[in-house]
């Protein structure tokens, strides 16, 4: 049996590889250009075709999805698996994504039943997954990290470039239009688990649309509202949260930050710049004593990719809440959410007092991950599905 896998920079490559090879199947490349055309590029679709033809694999599959790879197994009669991470994920809102030959698999719960109540059945929800075989190789084989990880840790993005769509529209637009995304963005703070953002965009669209111009890719479907909201206005609001936390946080207990910005600055706070997502952040989520996790307000219900690899690192997850949590773990046994600032410290405060208790969650987490969250569950469950 062979398997065609799409090979692009993403994350969790090699570990769906392992797990499709586990599974007893041959695993083909064929690279792809993430930042060429990924609608109808003819370059890729003759390409694509020719490999097809030429080693007939069973299916395709890739990490997201991409509209030009599903035109080609529609034509090829050959199925296409793909696991989308992203969030948000505008290739989503394709109209390929109909397409007979797709089983298109998202991790956040509320994307599938929007595409459900649509009537698209070609969208399935499958949660994300980790890889403790090697994450557990990794922390055990002696590597050390050039710095010792404190009492709280977070890695990810802050999105404090100054060049960035929001900063950028939010220069551009009318004062009238500055000041109201800045009373939506300030009210969506205060709601956790619904976002407003996309409905009561109407009274700015047209600014929004004149200062910062949307164009949609052919054949694409999304709306100027699903742009603004999920790419631009979301990421604002995630900005702004983060470090309001993180600073709150940091200045009660110290913070170990890993980000893209090396020169950002805040008060006890160690910046240790970006790290290298395979090598290093199972190290860190397995040695730092609280893992924060602050999703992208972009991300509804789905549970981060960031969780489950601070799982399966065996790392113990502070998280906001996401609904899809519920489904598989169960609060204060696998993992601890928060619900807002105040709540945040008093339960860093509680678990850095209360080591058993904190490391007994830690490895509750770890255990689940390891009895039904891996790469190879996930591969299984995607081949039951088309």
């Amino acid at each position: 049996m062979k398997v065609l896998l799409i090979d692009w920079d993403c994350f969790g490559k090699e570990d769906v590889e392992e797990a499709f090879a586990a599974e007893g199947y041959e695993i083909l490349l064929f690279p792809l250009s993430v930042s060429g055309d990924l609608y109808d590029d003819p370059d890729v679709k003759e390409r694509l075709s020719l490999k097809l033809r030429k080693e007939v694999p069973e299916f395709v599959f890739s990490f997201n999805y991409f509209p030009v790879v599903s035109s080609v197994c529609m034509k090829e009669n050959i199925r296409y698996l793909s696991w989308v991470y992203d969030s948000p994920y505008i290739r989503l809102y394709s109209e390929t994504v109909v397409n007979t030959c797709n089983v298109i698999c998202v991790f956040d719960k509320e994307v599938y039943l929007e595409f459900q109540r649509a009537g698209i059945s070609t969208v399935h929800y499958l949660p994300l997954a980790a890889n403790p075989e090697r994450l557990t190789h990794v922390i055990s084989s002696g590597r050390e990290l050039p710095f010792v990880c404190g009492d709280v840790s977070f890695v990810g993005s802050l999105y404090t470039d100054q060049s960035s769509p929001c900063q950028q529209m939010m220069l551009s637009v009318s004062e009238y239009s500055r000041g109201y995304l800045t009373g939506i963005i300030s009210a969506q703070r205060r709601i956790q688990g619904y976002n407003f953002i996309p409905e009561v965009l109407g009274p700015v669209l047209k600014d929004l649309y004149h200062s910062y111009p949307f164009e949609r890719q052919p054949g694409g479907m999304e709306s100027p509202e699903y742009y603004y909201a999920y790419y631009i206005i979301n990421q604002k609001i995630t900005s702004e949260e983060r470090m309001d936390l993180l600073s709150a946080v940091a200045r009660k207990h110290g913070l170990d930050l890993f980000t893209y910005d090396r020169d950002f600055f805040m008060s006890n706070t160690c910046n240790y710049g970006p790290v290298n997502y395979d090598y290093d952040m199972p190290l860190i989520f397995h040695q730092s004593r609280i893992n924060l996790n602050i999703s992208l307000r972009s991300i509804r219900s789905g549970i981060p990719l960031r969780a489950f690899d601070i799982m399966g690192s065996g790392g113990f997850l502070l998280s906001n809440f996401q609904a899809d949590f519920l489904d598989f773990f169960i609060p204060g046994e696998d993992f601890v959410f928060y619900e807002s600032k105040e709540d945040l410290l008093q339960k860093t405060d509680y678990y850095l007092k209360h080591e058993e208790e904190r490391q007994a969650i830690a490895r509750n987490g770890h255990h689940k991950i390891c009895a039904g969250h891996t790469y190879r569950h996930r591969v299984k469950e995607m081949l039951n599905l088309g």
